[in-house]
């Protein structure tokens, strides 16, 4: 269920090999609200920004990614600008960057999907892109049914980085960069269920079914008492479930979840949520130049209009990118 993709192919609409911080970057570069500046600029200036209050891992920056981005960014410190080739060794030690993205029938900021010819196509296959050739390597795609699957790869070192919902669980783990998503995990509901808020999943006889080993399915098994939820293998076989009437709840976020409401007939998003947290770039744990380099690429893709890009470009117009 673990597959590797190998792509050589042109993305429309943008240059992807120019600069993350180029001044000519298409449709998307309006949205950014400064000028691009260069990361030696930016860094000491994010530094006097200031940080979410009593946060963790990816949001406040504690577990030391916004740190090393800006260390490495200021003049005179170890590494000037996140070019250098010692910071980017870490990422390319085989000759290539191997980045892992989850595939879904319906593309999220998270999710990927595939061509006929089974192309990736999607938000993370777009920064894959974008931070290859920033690095002067090929890419290479690893394309697994779930971010559970992407988690074990990145801890073997079978790929360099990837991208996905932060959790505790998972800081243990891997290392997190800057959050460039913010995502509310939530329930569809079938129409025979009669469920339309949050609170009334977690009944005695309600059949939930989740993702397996995702933060989503983490904490929906932490919110229920008196029912439990059901492990499924991909968001194929989750709505699979539902459509044949074997699930009454299905536990995802909420962005991902209005292509499947239209998919089953009665269903709906219920009112409320169970889960907020952020999707980010991850790198293996015992690499900080890697982490370093990935979290100064992804602030400088925010802050020049790349990642707004990568949104639009995946039909994702409506969706906001993290702060």
């Amino acid at each position: 269920f673990f597959f590797k993709q190998k792509t050589a192919y042109e993305i429309p609409k943008r240059d992807w090999s120019s600069d993350v911080c180029s001044s000519d970057l298409g449709a998307g570069a309006w949205r950014a609200r400064r000028s691009c500046r260069s990361s030696a600029i930016v860094g000491p200036e994010r530094r006097g920004r200031g940080r979410r209050a009593g946060g963790d891992g990816a949001f406040a920056r504690g577990d030391g990614a916004c740190d090393a981005s800006v260390r490495y960014a200021e003049p005179g410190g170890r590494h000037s600008g996140f070019g250098d080739a010692l910071m980017s060794h870490e990422l390319t030690a085989n000759g290539k960057l191997r980045v892992g993205v989850a595939f879904a029938p319906a593309p999220t900021p998270l999710f990927i999907v595939k061509d006929a010819d089974g192309t990736p196509r999607g938000v993370t296959v777009d920064l894959g892109h974008a931070l290859a050739k920033k690095l002067g390597v090929a890419v290479e795609f690893f394309i697994a049914p779930n971010t559970g699957l992407l988690i074990d790869e990145l801890e073997a070192g079978n790929i360099d980085v990837s991208f996905m919902p932060v959790d505790e669980e998972r800081k243990k783990r891997i290392a997190f960069g800057p959050v460039y998503f913010l995502v509310e995990s939530t329930y569809l509901a079938t129409g025979a269920s009669g469920i339309k808020k949050v609170e009334e999943v977690d009944r005695a006889g309600v059949r939930v079914v989740g993702i397996a080993n995702t933060t989503t399915i983490r904490a929906a098994g932490r919110s229920l008492r008196n029912t439990t939820i059901t492990a499924a293998e991909s968001i194929d076989k989750a709505v699979a479930m539902v459509k044949r009437g074997e699930a009454d709840c299905f536990a995802l976020s909420r962005d991902s979840l209005p292509p499947f409401v239209k998919q089953i007939p009665g269903s709906y998003i219920v009112e409320g949520g169970f889960q907020q947290t952020g999707v980010a770039v991850a790198v293996p744990k015992g690499r900080p130049d890697a982490l370093a380099y990935v979290s100064a690429f992804i602030d400088a893709a925010k802050e020049s209009g790349l990642v707004r890009e990568a949104f639009d470009h995946a039909g994702l117009r409506d969706l906001d990118v993290a702060p």
